[in-house]
């Protein structure tokens, strides 16, 4: 069983736009990657039907028997559903299809949006010494995404470097507000990462400066290019690290990582 009273040192990200297609996945498997590689032990939760996280670490299809599912409307215990990637230091709670219904089935549940909370923070967690536990969320609002955020200490946000990238943030800080007012009132924006960014484009560079003006110093320094080897990498199994480590890529997702891990270092103090 767990102890929702129980905390411990980890610290828990979910990684959302309701919007697909933004980079939000991967984001959440090489910025995983790039804080092992900065000496961190890191959990991954795949929280999208999709499986996408799952499928771009190299977890089969076959070897999802015990899945997000389970854990968050089973009770299963942690040391059922964690799995190891091909990266040391490296875990994920996979996901399938079946995640698709749990919006229907949490809805009869009258804990339900705390039900990740609760899962994560089970007495077994406290033995994976995991420094960050990161949230890949679905492309949705939905009660999946609320779980996430309701178990999360923060929350950060892929924005894609195109047109109307500013829109649909709006809708996405009411619901981390609404959040905190009635689930977890220390819910923090970690920050916005600029993704798929040309620096030859125009319009890249308007949304950056948009991006700036309107959110201020919750946008990270770090933008994440257009990259080919980040699009290649999911093929192969492996994170932008692995597949190319020389990459702009994989340099841009350390500087990431590295940003993070210092805000919440200065955090912490």
């Amino acid at each position: 069983m767990s102890d929702p009273t129980r905390s411990n040192g980890t610290k828990i990200v979910a990684v959302v736009n309701q919007k697909g297609g933004v980079g939000k996945t991967t984001t959440t498997i090489n910025l995983a990657a790039a804080m092992v590689a900065e000496g961190r032990r890191v959990l991954i939760i795949d929280l999208d039907p999709q499986g996408n996280a799952s499928t771009g670490l190299g977890i089969d299809a076959t070897a999802r028997e015990l899945t997000t599912y389970e854990l968050i409307l089973d009770d299963v215990a942690l040391d059922d559903v964690i799995q190891k990637t091909s990266t040391d230091n490296l875990f994920i709670v996979p996901a399938t299809v079946d995640l698709s219904s749990a919006d229907i089935e949490l809805m009869a549940n009258e804990k339900r949006s705390f039900l990740l909370h609760d899962a994560l923070r089970q007495p077994l967690m406290d033995g994976y010494q995991f420094d960050y536990i990161l949230i890949d969320c679905p492309p949705s609002l939905n009660l999946l995404t609320v779980n996430a955020m309701v178990a999360a200490h923060s929350v950060l946000v892929p924005l894609q470097s195109e047109f109307f990238a500013l829109e649909g943030l709006s809708q996405l800080m009411l619901t981390i507000r609404e959040v905190r007012q009635t689930a977890n009132p220390d819910l923090r924006i970690e920050g916005v990462v600029l993704t798929m960014f040309d620096a030859r484009n125009n319009l890249s560079q308007q949304v950056e400066t948009d991006a700036r003006d309107n959110l201020g110093d919750i946008v990270f320094d770090t933008k994440i290019p257009r990259n080919v080897r980040v699009s290649e990498a999911p093929s192969f199994a492996q994170s932008v690290l692995e597949y190319d480590p020389t990459s702009k890529g994989a340099q841009a997702y350390r500087s990431l990582a590295r940003e993070v891990i210092e805000k919440n270092q200065k955090t912490a103090v």
